[in-house]
This record gives structure tokens, C-alpha cells and sequence, in this order.
């Protein structure tokens, strides 16, 4: 079960972002306008994968 789930930097006071919580060897996201429809996990090696494509503009 994830732990320690923190909501998105830049969403600011918005309801309408994610959160991203421990899990394993890995992350877990959810949405905060529906946690209760549960949430998605990666690997260590994935979310950083995606993390670094974030910080190159991989997906604009």
C-alpha cells in the first residue's frame, strides 16, 4: 500500500492534479479528484525514466 502521498508542486490550491506516494521499490500515482479509483504504480527505473523525460520536454 503507498505511503507519504504528495500533491503536485505546481497545482497550487487546484483540486484538478495528482499525487505521487511510495510504494515498494517504486512510486504510485493517483488522482485527487478521484482517490478512490485507486492508482498506478512504477518501478524505480521507470519513474525516474519518466521524470527525466519530463525535465527534457520529451512529451510537448
Amino acid at each position: 500500500m503507498p505511503t507519504g502521498w504528495r500533491k503536485a508542486s505546481y497545482s497550487g490550491q487546484n483540486a484538478g492534479c495528482v499525487e505521487v506516494g511510495r510504494v515498494g521499490g517504486g512510486a504510485a500515482v493517483r488522482d485527487t479528484k478521484d482517490r478512490a479509483a485507486g492508482y498506478l504504480t512504477a518501478t524505480r527505473d521507470q519513474w525516474a525514466r519518466f521524470i527525466e523525460a519530463i525535465n527534457t520536454d520529451r512529451y510537448r
